[in-house]
């Protein structure tokens, strides 16, 4: 949901403020992907004193006064600086720790953890397109401490994309292999609901696992 509605203003803490519509189309993609709540602005205009980071162009920063300013190139993916938009709303200028847990199967889900706090989520990658999701992420996302958890659920997909990510991964990065049990379904009521992928993934983040 989009903080544009009265009353919900103050929860916003990061404003998109550009009239470029291809860099607000792929910023607040990449901000509603990730369930981030935001204040759209037209550059110039006051900015509210909730709002702790401003997204903005090279050629707007000008006209944005605030402390925290983040300009944005619209050729170039969004994700990093949405990813520093919303450490900088959190107040840390670095994460204590990112967990990334990864789903393996037919098709992969994973989700990013910072601090506890879901990040992003994704599902129905492939192995290739969950490693390269991985390395982004890491980069994207300074922190002290890196673990990646990888659920065991399908035994020989899991062994095999730890060896991938063994092979690429900065060695201060740690891999847990993760028990899925409990993390592929969600009771309720006496009744069961199967988990999706990335919701999986959470789980598989959340729960400690065995070094590799």
């Amino acid at each position: 949901m989009i903080a544009e509605r009265s009353g919900m203003r103050k929860r916003a803490q990061i404003a998109v403020a550009t009239v470029s519509g291809k860099a607000y189309y792929k910023l607040v993609n990449e901000l509603k992907n990730r369930n981030i709540l935001f204040l759209s602005l037209v550059p110039g205009d006051p900015i509210p004193p909730w709002i702790k980071v401003v997204i903005t162009t090279e050629k707007e920063r000008s006209l944005i006064e605030h402390d925290r300013v983040l300009t944005y190139d619209a050729e170039a993916d969004p994700s990093s600086v949405v990813g520093e938009a919303l450490r900088i709303s959190m107040s840390k200028e670095i994460y204590e720790e990112l967990v990334i847990g990864i789903d393996p199967g037919k098709t992969f889900g994973v989700a990013v953890l910072a601090d506890g706090r879901i990040l992003k989520t994704s599902e129905g990658l492939t192995m290739e397109k969950t490693i390269e999701m991985v390395l982004d992420e890491l980069k994207n996302n300074p922190s002290k401490n890196k673990i990646i958890r990888v659920g065991r659920g399908v035994p020989e997909i899991a062994e095999k994309i730890v060896k991938r990510l063994e092979r690429v991964l900065p060695k201060k990065v740690s891999i847990e292999m993760v028990d899925e049990g409990g993390t592929s379904t969600l009771k309720n009521a006496g009744s069961k609901r199967k988990l999706s992928d990335s919701e999986a993934a959470v789980r598989i983040a959340s729960k400690k696992g065995e070094p590799t």
